[in-house]
């Protein structure tokens, strides 16, 4: 199958699993995961329909935004981010989706600041505890979720998660429910910007559709756009 062919599948699959759920397939924004994808393969893929291009490294975005390689599309930051590459990301992305830290995310003001701009974000949730994994806990979430909404260059779009690896349909449903609720709680207890806080961000190529259904407004979709990633250490050609 050709990229072209597998972005409307997942398009496809994306408004069947909404529609099946009740929801309005325009809800969901589809994020693709364009790690260690080429400047050609990602201006294709925009050229194809794609609207939001999530990057996890920051070297790639650098790389694959000097080359212009974003045109048309808004770029989010999706892996972990190490407060001393913020500077990299602040103002270059539409969206950080994988905010963890009262660290970072002072990190990420400060540098807003400094540019004059306020910069979206989510709060990357560990909800399975995976030692492995980024995010905060939930239990930690209430308080950096109101540490969030007291700076002034960040502002709080919602929430992001990375459940266990989905080995069948279904498997992660629990933890998507769980975040959802996590979503619902967390505004509830805003007086403010109640309404700007609105993105969930979970599901990925082998379970965006459960995601969907449990409630996600955007997922983050690689290899089910792409194809299976190359080996670590083959290297991807990222030429001007």
């Amino acid at each position: 199958m050709q990229l072209k062919e597998r972005i409307a599948a997942v398009q496809a699959k994306i408004a069947a699993a909404a529609l099946g759920a009740g929801r309005d397939p325009k809800e969901i924004t589809l994020c693709a995961a364009t790690k260690v994808q080429t400047d050609d393969t990602i201006r294709a893929a925009i050229a194809t329909g794609i609207r939001v291009c999530g990057e996890n490294r920051v070297q790639e975005l650098t790389a694959h935004w000097e080359a212009g390689a974003y045109a048309g599309a808004q770029v989010h930051f999706i892996g972990h981010l190490q407060t001393n590459k913020v500077k990299q990301v602040v103002g270059r992305v539409e969206l950080i989706q994988s905010v963890d830290s009262l660290h970072l995310l002072q990190a990420i003001d400060a540098q807003a600041g400094k540019l004059g701009l306020v910069q979206d974000i989510l709060l990357e949730v560990n909800v399975a505890g995976e030692a492995s994994k980024g995010g905060c806990s939930i239990q930690e979430l209430p308080d950096l979720s109101q540490s969030a909404l007291a700076l002034p260059h960040v502002r709080l779009r919602g929430l992001m998660a990375i459940p266990p690896v989905s080995n069948a349909p279904g498997e992660n449903c629990a933890y998507f429910s769980a975040m959802r609720n996590l979503l619902i709680d967390i505004t509830k207890k805003m007086s403010d910007n109640q309404g700007s806080v609105c993105c969930l961000s979970m599901g990925m190529s082998a379970d965006y559709e459960d995601a969907i259904a449990e409630g996600a407004t955007l997922v983050r979709v690689g290899s089910a756009l792409f194809g299976p990633r190359p080996p670590a250490g083959s290297g991807c050609s990222m030429a001007h």
